[in-house]
């Protein structure tokens, strides 16, 4: 039985402490932080099994019955934190990013350095049903040398100005995900970037200082040309899909729909929306994610994305940051690590 800590009980702290209540038979929660914990959330997380909430996180730092770390606070946070709980000896689930500072980034890889601690980083997309099909066809070499890879990802709607203005921005907040599935998907890392973007959902998103809309092509180690497709709305749900074309033939995935009735009648034939919120369309990949990562510290075996897959994302980000900055495409051994 692992025994967790989780710190942050805001929206995503809260997926993952219902994951491992509900889902996960090999695990439990001691300990839930949030320096903002309300008698509501306690309330909460107490009726779901947690054995006590605080509101300081070195409490959980400190208690030897915890093994492992969820780290679901804020952004700013998850790099100390992760030194913090690597320094001591607790495992790390770590939410993405670990960090938009590369040298902080850098601190939790030198904290990992001779440890056997696990270190994971919370990309859920990589554990959903549609995505691991895709990976599985091209695994088994069923559409032989990948040479095309498409991603769409458009959220349902768009973030307020403010929070664009301190999220890093669009490619290291929401493209973040798609650079990672890019990844997962190629089985390599990208060589070059290159980003056409604009602003056409929210005016008050450029005066941020972000885009909204954007289309990124990527050239990959293994010789395959990516193409990722972001939109802050879409107004017909939340729209997530990929593609991969090879040399043999190609698998592509579709959106998950609250049913696959199709009515066809005179006025024509329709079928259900996308769902429309993340959490829908994901809920089962959060539980997986951490299965496996119980799974690693069980079986003292790798987890499943470590700290340097949590990094690569983050290092295609800057390079789409500068690629819009600069009007080029920009290669990723300019950004230096």
């Amino acid at each position: 039985m692992v025994t967790f800590g989780v710190i942050g009980a805001g929206r995503i702290g809260k997926v993952h402490t219902e994951s491992i209540c509900l889902h996960i038979k090999n695990a439990k929660i001691k300990t839930l932080a949030d320096p903002f914990m309300t008698e509501e959330t306690a309330e909460w997380a107490k009726a779901l099994g947690v054995e006590q909430t605080v509101k300081d996180y070195h409490e959980i730092l400190s208690d030897p019955e915890i093994d492992a770390v969820m780290i679901c606070s804020s952004t700013n946070t998850h790099s100390p934190i992760s030194v913090e709980a690597i320094q001591a000896g607790k495992h790390v689930f770590c939410e993405k990013p670990i960090d938009h500072d590369l040298g902080k980034i850098k601190e939790v890889v030198k904290a990992l350095e001779g440890s056997k601690l696990k270190y994971q980083v919370g990309f859920n997309r990589r554990f959903d049903h549609n995505f691991e099909a895709v990976k599985n066809a091209i695994t088994a070499g069923k559409i032989g040398d990948p040479h095309i890879i498409k991603i769409t990802s458009r959220d349902p709607e768009p973030p307020s100005a403010e929070y664009a203005a301190v999220s890093g921005g669009m490619f290291l907040d929401m493209t973040i995900h798609d650079f990672d599935m890019v990844r997962y998907l190629a089985g390599c890392d990208a060589e070059e970037i290159y980003v056409q973007s604009a602003v056409l959902v929210d005016p008050a998103i450029g005066e941020a200082g972000d885009v909204d809309t954007a289309v990124i092509t990527l050239k990959m180690e293994n010789g395959a040309i990516a193409v990722i497709d972001n939109s802050r709305k879409a107004v017909y749900g939340y729209d997530q899909r990929a593609e991969v074309f090879g040399s043999r033939g190609m698998v592509a995935t579709a959106n998950d729909t609250a049913s696959s009735a199709v009515l066809s009648n005179a006025d024509g034939i329709t079928g259900e929306k996308p769902l429309y919120f993340f959490l829908e369309r994901y809920m089962e990949s959060f539980s997986r994610e951490v299965r496996l990562f119980v799974e690693a510290i069980e079986k003292d075996t790798e987890t499943p994305l470590g700290v340097m897959d949590g990094l690569k994302p983050v290092l295609m980000g800057i390079a789409a940051k500068k690629s819009v900055e600069e009007h080029r495409p920009v290669k990723l051994s300019e950004i230096a690590f």
